[in-house]
């Protein structure tokens, strides 16, 4: 099960990366500017949003609205999470926060401004 999951992280990961990239290098041909400092900086920026992105995600409150409408006039009508939507908050909260983590991770190896040594 832990195998599988990994295999999925890596996939979701090495997907993300690589529309990262591709949208970097596009970038940076389209713009004239150098390659290597435009994949660091889009990994910076789409590893940034995902972290942001988590930490809304798993701040979720315990309410969440009732019904899939919303109404044009008068009060919403809300209920209580049932465990499983907190714990399916949880979730997605830590893969967008590894995952974001991952991209500036490689974004700092792909940065020639960075000295790693």
């Amino acid at each position: 099960m832990l195998r599988a999951a990994l295999r999925r992280f890596i996939v979701l990961l090495a997907g993300i990366a690589g529309v990262t990239a591709t949208l970097s290098l596009l970038a940076a041909l389209l713009g004239g500017g150098s390659i290597d400092r435009a994949l660091s900086l889009g990994f910076y920026l789409v590893g940034s949003f995902l972290l942001i992105a988590g930490f809304f995600v798993g701040n979720r409150g315990p309410v969440r609205p009732k019904g899939s409408g919303t109404p044009l006039f008068g009060a919403r009508i809300m209920r209580w999470a049932t465990p499983l939507e907190r714990e399916e908050s949880i979730n997605e909260s830590a893969v967008y926060v590894a995952i974001g983590f991952a991209l500036i991770l490689i974004g700092v190896v792909a940065d020639s401004h960075a000295r790693l040594l």
